[in-house]
C-alpha cells in the first residue's frame, strides 16, 4: 500500500517538539493539535491523495446557568488514503465529541461541531502510527514526558456526590459552580499571583464561553484573567 520512503517515514520516532500537554486534575495529557495532523498527513501520503468524509450529530442542548447555550456533537469521521498510483486504496473510521459554549445558538454549534470533527480526525489517523500520536497512549511514555516543575494551585471540577472544599486560600473566595461551563469544557482555573487564569486545550476556540465568565485577555501576558480583587467582590 505505503511505498518505502512513506513506511521509514511512518516508523519514526515522534518529534517531542510537535507534543503539547495540559492538566486535567493532577495529571498532564499529551496531544497534537489538528493542524498538526492535517499537514503531518499532506506531507506523507501527499496532497490529493487522502480525504476524509464526516457525519455530523448534535447529542444534547442545554442552557447553563449564566444563559450560554450549551450544544453537545458527536462526529464520525472516515479516512480514505490511496498510493501514489491510486490503484490501491485504504480506509479508517472513528468518533470524536465536542461541546459548544457561547451566548448565541450560531457560535455554540460552530463551536461544538468543529471541536468534535477535530477530535475525530485525530482519533481515526492515530490508526497508521507514531507519527498521528498513536504512541501517546502508551502511559510509561506520558509518564516519562510528565513536565518537571512546580504546578500552580488548581481548581478542578470536583466529582458528582462527592463533597470536595477547594484549596484553602485566605486571598480568595471560590465557586464553582460559576465555572461549571469551563470544565465542561474541559478547561481548568488556575492562581497565579493576584489573578485566576484559564487554561487548556484549543483555548481560543473557547473564548466566548471564557468571556461569558468574566475573564479578560491580556496581550502581554497571552492568557485570560480574573483579578482575585474582582473574584472576591463578586
Amino acid at each position: 500500500m505505503f511505498n518505502d520512503k512513506q513506511n521509514q517515514v511512518l516508523a519514526y520516532e515522534l518529534d517531542n517538539s510537535r507534543i503539547k500537554s495540559r492538566q486535567k486534575g493532577n495529571i498532564s495529557l499529551s496531544y497534537l493539535e489538528g493542524f498538526d495532523i492535517i499537514e503531518t498527513a499532506n506531507k506523507i501520503f501527499g496532497y490529493g491523495n487522502w480525504d476524509y468524509s464526516t457525519k455530523l450529530e448534535m447529542v444534547s442542548q442545554e442552557i447553563n446557568q449564566n444563559q450560554n447555550n450549551i450544544i453537545c456533537y458527536k462526529a464520525l469521521v472516515t479516512v480514505v488514503v490511496h498510493d501514489v498510483s491510486h490503484s490501491k486504496v485504504t480506509s479508517r473510521e472513528d468518533v470524536g465529541f465536542g461541546t459548544g459554549i457561547a451566548k448565541t445558538l450560531a457560535d455554540a454549534h460552530e463551536g461544538g461541531a468543529k471541536e468534535a470533527v477535530t477530535d475525530a480526525i485525530k482519533r481515526t489517523m492515530r490508526s497508521f502510527g507514531n507519527q498521528f500520536g498513536n504512541s501517546l497512549y502508551n502511559k510509561s511514555r506520558q509518564q516519562q514526558n510528565q513536565p518537571q516543575q512546580v504546578q500552580p494551585t488548581q481548581y478542578s471540577q470536583p466529582q458528582q456526590q462527592i463533597q470536595q472544599t477547594p484549596p484553602q486560600n485566605n486571598h480568595q473566595s471560590y465557586s464553582t459552580q460559576e465555572y461549571q461551563s469551563l470544565f465542561t469544557l474541559g478547561l481548568q482555573i488556575l492562581e497565579q499571583g493576584n489573578d485566576i487564569v484559564v487554561a487548556g486545550e484549543d483555548i481560543f476556540s473557547k473564548k466566548d464561553s471564557i468571556k461569558a465568565c468574566g475573564f479578560r485577555w491580556d496581550g502581554a501576558r497571552k492568557l485570560w484573567y480574573k483579578s482575585l480583587n474582582q473574584q472576591q467582590a463578586a
